[in-house]
């Protein structure tokens, strides 16, 4: 259904246009959907090395991000849905660690299509380790064409059945950061940047990483945490983190240029199942 990062997805640069609520329309990324029993869905393990963990030894989630993208580009390139005829751009992804990868070593992830819009469509991953470790991830990707034009998605019947009669939204759902909040100056480097010139979006996650303690998440313990992507970061910008508190949640907002705000992500405590 979908590529991502590096080989075919950056964000989509469209900007987010507010829409009123509709039934039929807006639907909220769900990670307790099921992997279907009918339809499409793509296993595959990853062995979890040095350069993926933390120094505890804990499956950091920008390399959880690399795995997921390696399995949707698999997946969509088997189908005929990938490059070069089409590209999908993430627009909101929102992941769910129920169990922390701490000793896990290998891990196992399916994926399959959770939705399907005019021009996007849900992807869901689930992904359990050898030790216990558990993350189950949703999230909405916008179609384009080898033109990087947007592009109605028709005969998606490899999908269809797993994706049921499920509509996805490509609405954003994370605020601005207020206009007082601490900022920290973020240094891109060029192995941060994809085929496409922008910031691989596995990169963002790094950012995360970093400011996990100033936003008040022990990513030893289960946490969720959810990533608007508004539009690219291309290397040489000035991007400064902007750390900042939502809804009882820590938030951190990508700003480019002192005032463009090209993503937000949000952290904050998970349940365990």
């Amino acid at each position: 259904m979908l590529s991502a990062g590096g080989v075919g997805v950056r964000s989509y640069v469209r900007p987010c246009r507010r829409r009123a609520a509709r039934a039929d329309w807006q639907v909220v990324l769900d990670t307790t959907i099921p992997v279907p029993t009918h339809g499409r869905t793509r296993s595959s393990t990853r062995r979890v090395r040095l350069s993926d963990m933390d120094a505890h030894g804990r499956l950091r989630l920008d390399a959880a991000a690399r795995f997921l993208q390696d399995v949707a580009i698999d997946d969509v390139q088997e189908t005929g849905w990938g490059m070069p005829e089409h590209l999908w751009f993430v627009r909101r992804i929102l992941v769910d660690v129920l169990h922390p990868f701490l000793d896990d070593r290998e891990v196992e992830l399916t994926t399959w299509c959770s939705g399907v819009a005019a021009i996007a469509a849900g992807r869901r991953w689930s992904v359990v380790g050898d030790a216990g470790g558990r993350i189950e991830v949703d999230s909405v990707w916008v179609h384009l064409d080898a033109a990087a034009n947007p592009a109605r998605i028709e005969h998606f019947g490899v999908y269809a059945e797993a994706a049921g009669r499920r509509h996805v939204s490509t609405r954003l759902e994370l605020p601005d950061p207020p206009g007082n909040a601490a900022r920290t100056r973020w240094s891109l480097r060029a192995t941060d940047v994809d085929l496409h010139g922008h910031v691989n979006n596995a990169v963002y996650w790094q950012a995360v990483e970093e400011l996990l303690p100033a936003l008040g998440a022990d990513p030893r313990l289960p946490l969720q945490a959810e990533l608007d992507y508004r539009r690219p970061i291309d290397l040489g910008e000035e991007i400064d983190l902007v750390a900042f508190e939502d809804g009882g949640r820590g938030a951190v907002a990508f700003v480019a240029g002192g005032s463009a705000v090209r993503a937000v992500a949000r952290i904050g405590g998970g349940a365990t199942t």
